[in-house]
């Protein structure tokens, strides 16, 4: 589908108003997980997408900022004649959300931010060990290793046990691989990225979700996005780490769900 000047992988399924969902740094549509979708799709028209540089999307042919990408999530919906969608981006979608919602706000029904960032005085990012083993990972040449590497570090300690749950993702991430040119390309994007002096203009109704187990954006950070934007609601899953939609799909589902009510 083209947006803009670009070329988007999206898929688009189930019934109700539209729900945009933008994904973060190295992953893919398919990351989301059925478990979180599937409930999703009983009360919205879910829409997913690849970034720039991802499955089937535009190849990346040079460095680009989160305020493209955002450019690049409205281009997606004016490709798909939708004058506006409840928005819901997670840690670099999170991101790209953030600044969707700064520059479009009439585009934006709803908005969640999950597990994310808007840079700034008293933000945070991953420690240095954190980093490091991320970093090690991707740069070892073993795929396998880089995979259950992103794993630990994107959820809870317990929850990185359960096999049935590695197994999926790992089939999600090997089967739609992201490049590592892409994914530094996503770094220097996210390195550039500050939201925290405009967030008080931000008016549509905010939820913001974020796990205290979080290791690549502490939580912290919800915590001071939400006490800049006006009448946001914060919701913390205590031991749920990063890719809380993983972790607590139902739930998750459910403050979306009950979010979307709200008048905009």
């Amino acid at each position: 589908m083209s947006a803009g000047e670009i070329e988007l992988s999206y898929e688009r399924g189930g019934s109700g108003p539209p729900l945009l969902l933008i994904m973060g740094l190295s992953g893919s549509a398919l990351t989301w997980g059925e478990p979180f979708l599937g409930p999703l799709r009983q009360d919205f028209e879910a829409i997913v997408y690849d970034h720039r540089g991802v499955g089937q999307s535009s190849r990346m042919e040079e460095p680009f900022t989160i305020a493209q990408l955002a450019e690049d999530a409205v281009g997606l919906l004016d490709a798909l004649g939708l004058g506006s969608a409840h928005v819901l981006g997670v840690s670099m979608g999170g991101m790209v959300a953030q600044e969707l919602a700064l520059s479009h706000p009439g585009r934006v029904r709803t908005l969640t931010l999950g597990c994310t960032y808007c840079g700034g005085d008293g933000s945070s990012r991953a420690s240095p060990e954190v980093t490091q083993r991320l970093a090690e990972g991707s740069m070892s040449g073993d795929r396998e290793r880089a995979v259950r590497a992103y794993w630990e570090a994107n959820v809870s300690a317990g929850f990185a046990e359960d096999a049935q749950a590695y197994a999926a993702y790992r089939a999600n991430a090997l089967n739609r691989r992201v490049a590592i040119p892409v994914i530094a390309a996503q770094l220097q994007a996210i390195a550039a990225h500050e939201t925290l002096t405009r967030l008080h203009q931000l008016t549509m109704p905010t939820l913001i979700i974020h796990g205290t187990a979080d290791q690549i954006i502490p939580v912290e950070n919800a915590y001071l996005i939400a006490a800049h934007i006006p009448s946001s609601r914060l919701e913390i899953f205590d031991g749920t780490g990063h890719l809380f939609f993983l972790e607590r799909p139902d739930r998750s589902a459910e403050l979306v769900r009950e979010h979307a009510a709200i008048p905009a």
